[in-house]
């Protein structure tokens, strides 16, 4: 047996974890920037002491929440590509399911993170211990179990020596393209404080190789000719075109062969807003352009989307009788949905192939390339008038975007995830930075927002990070302001205020219900329903009680000196602006499947129920 190096469990994680490294195109970073955590009994005697001890290793941040530091995790590790990422510790019972949303969030948008929640003892002696869910059949079940359907990994730790085959594990996952996302390591705290003589070399620096694999040279040929052949092609871009670094590869391989990109939520920015072949965003939430080419396209090219109904109109997308589909994506089950040719790859290397395949056998149709340039111009217009001021007129939320988006840089970076906000913000920021767009749609969690912009400037600090959220999302989790301030995290924050759920009310009224439970407004004491005045809540004085500077703006030019002011603080700014209330941005021919009530005494519903039955005919079955 060779040297030992006796440790607890939670000073062997912490060890550990310290000295884990990744390797991609040969660029080496240590993969894990820190451990958020927030202590209690079932974590504080355990990894909280070994974070203390070993603080010279692994830096410690403390959150006000924890369902905010996975959301910090998560936006970090968006930004760094899922090539970096933090640890997140929390104690036993609500601490450790209050992160049960955040790792959703992760294993939904594909992105590594790792959760060290307390667990109840192992040696059960202490049973039933504080914050313990007794279950009559089972002892060894505990409120961490609802971490396996949203874990690419679970294990809980019942020996310290357990740890010598889990945390690779761990690592093995987070650190693989097609399997990362969040990963659980249940730790009781009674385990976490038990000593074990654990290897020398298990605390060695360990670099994980991140691969880039190729499809079948078969697959290959098969979709190079597909794509020769095809006359109205159209790609899809999603995050992994971002995250495997392909942008480069993908502006040569449209303009090489003249096919329009289309952009999901995660692929924005993938090529700039004015590049001549993006046709720009797609789907329930997208764009004339990018909706009129993918309805007669006959060959559909995913890169690194999951293919969401947001994308796909809820399969009402594509209505070329003869569509084909061929997926690049480097996980499997993404690849082949919608019954796609599955180039099951990493994206940057399979463009990068394809091209050398199809060589000059295929040419950018001139006739082609018209029509794109003709609809990216209709486009170009249709967003130049929804962002356009008008003179007396209240401002809308698309007007806030164009004058935030006007403010920032080149380089900065939009941060958004919830409510009307990201549909409108896919249609209308314009970014020419693959990393200037990072909105967080795939689980669509109010309250990711200011946190999730931490994230992003923890990873870019040279940037400015514009946080926009609605007064709904901000609401839910706006106690993170005291994190930034803490960390001398800045954000600029724009909280875009239209007195509650103004989305989902539109969405209710274009159902054919009448307005009900969406808007922040008093209890009338007559109906009983909550259709009084309107609540008044002074957002600027919620967030300079919180530590940052705030600053109330009641029109454009108040907004545009607002936002020349937040760039120049050094602190976290919040910027408070109300909308129109029923300003709405069009749906450009995209539609998304929301069920209306099939038998209702209103007559409006019954209207709206007969619209959605003749929508749903234009869904189809692609495989």
């Amino acid at each position: 047996m060779g040297p030992t190096t006796r440790l607890t469990a939670a000073q062997a994680i912490v060890r550990f974890l310290a000295n884990q490294y990744v390797e991609r195109d040969g660029e080496e970073q240590r993969f894990f920037a820190g451990m958020f955590g927030i202590f209690g009994h079932g974590n504080v005697t355990g990894i909280g002491q070994a974070l203390e001890e070993f603080s010279d290793e692994l830096t410690y941040y403390r959150p006000q929440n924890e369902q905010a530091m996975v959301h910090t995790a998560a936006g970090y590790a968006k930004m760094k590509n899922r090539l970096q990422t933090f640890a997140c510790t929390t104690s036993v019972g609500p601490g450790a399911t209050n992160m049960v949303t955040g790792a959703a969030l992760a294993t939904v948008n594909r992105l590594p993170v790792l959760l060290l929640p307390g667990d109840i003892f192992a040696s059960r002696l202490p049973h039933p211990v504080l914050q313990q869910l007794e279950n009559p059949q089972s002892q060894d079940l505990s409120v961490n179990d609802c971490f396996r359907p949203v874990s690419r990994y679970f294990d809980r730790i019942y020996r310290p020596e357990q740890l010598l085959s889990s945390l690779p594990e761990a690592l093995r996952t987070l650190t693989d393209p097609a399997e990362t996302g969040a990963v659980t390591i249940a730790m009781p705290e009674d385990v976490q404080t038990m000593a074990f003589d654990y290897p020398a070399n298990f605390f060695a620096k360990r670099i994980w190789h991140v691969r880039r694999p190729l499809p079948d040279q078969e697959e290959l040929e098969a979709v190079a000719n597909l794509i020769v052949n095809a006359e109205r092609p159209l790609i899809v871009a999603g995050g992994g075109a971002s995250y495997s670094g392909a942008i480069d590869a993908l502006d040569e391989f449209v303009r090489a062969y003249g096919m329009p990109v289309s952009e999901s939520q995660a692929g924005k920015g993938a090529l700039p807003w004015n590049h001549p072949w993006n046709a720009g965003p797609i789907g329930a939430n997208g764009g004339l352009a990018a909706n009129r080419l993918a309805h007669e396209a006959d060959l559909v090219i995913g890169i690194g989307t999951r293919m969401g109904d947001f994308v796909t109109s809820s399969r009402s997308a594509f209505q070329n009788p003869d569509v084909q589909f061929v997926s690049i994506n480097i996980g499997s089950m993404d690849a082949h949905k919608l019954g796609a040719v599955a180039l099951v790859g990493d994206a940057r290397a399979t463009l990068t192939e394809l091209a050398t395949i199809i060589g000059r056998r295929r040419r950018a149709d001139e006739g082609y390339g018209q029509l794109v340039t003709r609809l990216k111009q209709e486009w170009t217009a249709a967003v130049d008038e929804q962002r356009a001021i008008h003179p007396g007129a209240e401002l809308t939320q698309a007007n806030v975007i164009g004058l935030v988006n006007d403010a920032a840089e080149e380089r900065d970076v939009v941060v958004c995830a919830a409510g009307g906000m990201p549909g409108d913000l896919l249609k209308l920021w314009r970014t020419e930075d693959p990393k200037g767009y990072q909105v967080e749609y795939g689980f669509s969690c109010m309250g990711f927002e200011i946190a999730g912009g931490m994230g992003v400037k923890l990873a870019a600090p040279d940037r400015n990070v514009f946080v926009m959220v609605g007064d709904g999302s901000y609401l839910m989790l706006h106690t993170e302001i005291v994190t930034a301030v803490q960390e001398g995290i800045k954000l600029i924050i724009v909280l875009v205020d239209n007195s509650g759920f103004q989305c989902i009310r539109g969405l209710q009224m274009a159902s054919g219900s009448p307005a009900f439970g969406n808007e922040l407004r008093f209890r009338d004491d007559k109906t009983n329903r909550l259709d009084g005045p309107f609540v008044p809540v002074d957002f600027v004085a919620n967030a300079k009680s919180l530590g940052a500077e705030a600053i109330a703006a009641s029109n454009a030019d108040e907004f545009r000196a607002a936002l020349d002011q937040a760039k120049a603080n050094e602190t976290t700014t919040l910027i408070h602006i109300r909308v129109d209330i029923e300003a709405q941005v069009p749906n450009y021919e995209g539609w998304w499947d929301v069920p209306i009530a099939e038998i209702s005494g209103e007559e409006s519903v019954r209207e709206a129920r007969g619209t959605y039955e003749q929508d749903l005919e234009r869904q189809r079955y692609y495989w």
